[in-house]
């Protein structure tokens, strides 16, 4: 079986092989599958906009597409960027867009420094059907910027139950808890109780 990950994050396609090939899944990205296009993410929540990702491959392959849309939630910030997570990064570059976020949760946060990951995971069949996943890791603005692995705001987030950024984690340990890690195997276990359906229709 082969699904299209509607995106060309390196990063998001090494989580999504590292747990959907052992169920023998091949899940290769939308350059791979020769689908070049930008859809318009203007939904107003993380499924949302995963959906419109991975409907509009869907449409350009006719193959099983899955997406996903995550960010940042701060509380400082009212769970912004939140959806605008990447727009708000622009083209400063995370680096400098981290260390905005850490002094906005000094200033307005009132030892308020509570944040959370959030990821939706959608994947669409060519028929229609439709499998939604949510994934959140709760944690902390750090005080510092560190760590030199991840991506994104991972510098800045510290995980529930750790001292350290996500950014100082091995890629094991973030898949362990990390936001998209858990939405895509709960992706992974619909998917396998989907696909069991499926055969059992056909006997």
């Amino acid at each position: 079986m082969r699904i299209i990950l509607a995106s060309n994050n390196k990063d998001k396609l090494r989580e999504a092989r590292e747990i959907l090939e052992p169920m023998g899944i091949e899940v290769i990205s939308q350059a791979e599958a020769g689908c070049r296009f930008e859809a318009e993410e203007n939904g107003s929540t993380f499924t949302e906009n995963a959906r419109i990702k991975a409907r509009a491959a869907v449409e350009a392959t006719g193959q099983i597409c899955v997406a996903d849309d995550s960010g940042l939630e701060v509380n400082a910030m009212g769970g912004g960027p939140g959806v605008y997570s990447s727009r708000f990064c622009g083209e400063r570059g995370y680096p400098e867009t981290c260390r905005e976020i850490m002094e906005i949760v000094e200033k307005r946060g009132n030892g308020d420094r509570g944040a959370r990951f959030v990821s939706a995971v959608v994947c669409v069949f060519p028929d229609g059907r439709e499998i939604d996943c949510l994934g959140t890791v709760e944690g902390t603005i750090g005080r510092v910027y560190e760590g030199e692995h991840g991506f994104g705001y991972d510098p800045i987030f510290v995980p529930e139950g750790h001292t350290r950024s996500m950014a100082c984690m091995t890629d094991d340990e973030k898949n362990a808890i990390s936001h998209r890690g858990r939405a895509f195997r709960e992706f992974a276990r619909k998917l396998g109780d989907y696909l069991e359906q499926e055969r059992t229709k056909e006997k």
